[in-house]
C-alpha cells in the first residue's frame, strides 16, 4: 500500500513541510505503508491543454505516473484568494479521474484566516466526491502561526490534530483498499 503526500504550489515551504509532517506520522501509524511526497516545486509541469498524457514533458508524465501508482493521498494548498493553488487544480486536470476512484484523499491547506477552511470543504472536497474517492474526516486547515520560523509545527494542537489525520488516513487506506479492490474484480 502506497501514500503519495502531494503539495500542491510552486512557491514557499509551508505546506510542504506539513505534507513531510503527515508522511511521518503516518510511517509511525502503520510501518507497512510506503510513503512518497510529491513537491510541485521540483517538476517542471505542463499546463493541462487535453493531450495525451505521452505528449506531455517528461516531469509531468512522472507526476501522473506517480500519482497513478498510489493507494492513499494526502492533498495540500496553500489558499491564494479564496481558492487552492493554480498549480494543483493544474495536476488535479492531468491527473484521469479513475485515478481516484475508491481511494482515500485527505486534504490540509495552509493559510492566514479561519475562513480558509472553506477551500476544502467547497472545492477540494468536492474534487473527491466527483472521482468517488472516499474522504477523511480531519481535513485541516494549518494557519501560519501554527508555524515556527523554520517552517516546523510548534502548536501542540496542531500537531495532535495533523497526527489524527495520519492516523485516519493509515486505518481508512488499510480497510477500504480491500473494500475497493475485492469490488473492482
Amino acid at each position: 500500500m502506497k501514500i503519495i503526500g502531494l503539495s500542491g504550489t510552486i512557491i514557499g515551504s509551508k505546506t510542504s513541510a506539513v505534507i513531510h509532517h503527515i508522511l511521518e506520522e503516518v510511517k509511525k501509524a502503520d510501518t507497512s505503508i510506503e510513503t512518497e511526497c510529491i513537491d510541485l516545486k521540483e517538476y517542471r509541469i505542463e499546463f493541462c491543454d487535453g493531450r495525451e498524457t505521452h505528449h506531455y514533458n517528461e516531469d509531468t508524465r512522472k507526476v501522473i505516473e506517480k500519482m497513478s501508482s498510489a493507494d492513499i493521498y494526502i492533498i495540500g494548498t496553500p489558499i491564494f484568494n479564496a481558492s487552492m493553488s493554480g498549480a494543483l487544480k493544474n495536476v488535479l486536470d492531468l491527473i484521469p479521474p479513475s485515478v481516484f476512484h475508491k481511494k482515500v484523499m485527505g486534504f490540509v491547506a495552509t493559510g492566514g484566516s479561519s475562513e480558509h477552511y472553506f477551500v476544502i470543504e467547497n472545492q477540494l472536497k468536492t474534487i473527491a466526491g466527483y472521482y468517488q474517492a472516499y474522504v477523511t474526516t480531519n481535513n485541516m486547515l494549518i494557519h501560519r502561526s501554527s508555524f515556527g520560523n523554520n517552517n516546523e509545527i510548534i502548536d501542540k494542537e496542531t500537531s495532535e490534530k495533523l497526527t489524527a489525520l495520519a492516523n485516519e488516513l493509515a486505518f481508512m487506506g488499510k480497510n477500504l483498499t480491500k473494500i475497493a479492490t475485492s469490488s473492482r474484480k
